[in-house]
């Protein structure tokens, strides 16, 4: 198989690590709601759904923590509450860096929503350094819905085997697989970047 021409990126748990339990233990403590209660409602619950997808505002999605939790805070205290959850995984950013140094375009494809992302761009650079950037709550759609991975073929003009994905979750890599993409899912930074190198993306 030909080598891909271009790299797509999931964000969350391959770029980025997150913990919807340390959002919970921090919104719990302002709030009436216990840890366990806060952590059900805004992690994979239909709530997020609805955010991620953008079906409804992030004053929507605030008032209705506020309603379902308690919280006493001001909407700005929730949005750094909620949104300050990411850590680093820094052998993927070198990736990334060494795929931009050999010219090859890069791409975010995440499930994910406006806090979040407003957030990343301030508070990490690298995340400007890619040619675009496919993002659920955008486009009225979660992986692994067949909607999104069609925008990203428009979006990146390119189809099957040119295309190489990235991601954590089996039931989104396969949804990749389906469509002829080249893919990875990921476990871990090492066995990634060694098959990135076996493509020939990178040295």
């Amino acid at each position: 198989m030909n080598s891909p021409e271009i790299v797509v990126f999931d964000l969350g748990k391959v770029l980025l690590d997150f913990d919807y339990s340390l959002v919970a233990r921090r919104l719990a403590a302002r709030s009436r709601a216990s840890v366990a209660e806060v952590q059900n409602l805004i992690d994979h619950a239909p709530l997020l759904f609805r955010f991620e997808t953008g079906l409804m505002t992030r004053d929507e999605f605030f008032r209705e923590v506020v309603a379902a939790t308690g919280f006493a805070g001001a909407m700005g205290e929730f949005e750094n509450i909620f949104a300050d959850q990411f850590t680093p995984i820094a052998p993927m950013l070198e990736l990334h860096a060494q795929l931009r140094e050999r010219g090859v375009p890069v791409f975010i494809f995440s499930n994910t929503n406006d806090i979040a992302i407003d957030f990343i761009r301030q508070k990490f650079p690298f995340f400007a350094g890619f040619d675009d950037y496919v993002l659920s709550y955008e486009h009225g759609a979660m992986k692994p819905t067949v909607k999104l991975y069609e925008v990203v073929e428009r979006v990146t003009g390119r189809r099957g085997a040119q295309i190489l994905y990235v991601d954590d979750r089996l039931e989104n890599a396969e949804a990749g697989v389906a469509r002829g993409w080249q893919v990875i899912h990921h476990l871990e930074p090492a066995a990634t970047i060694a098959r990135t190198r076996k493509l020939g993306l990178v040295k």
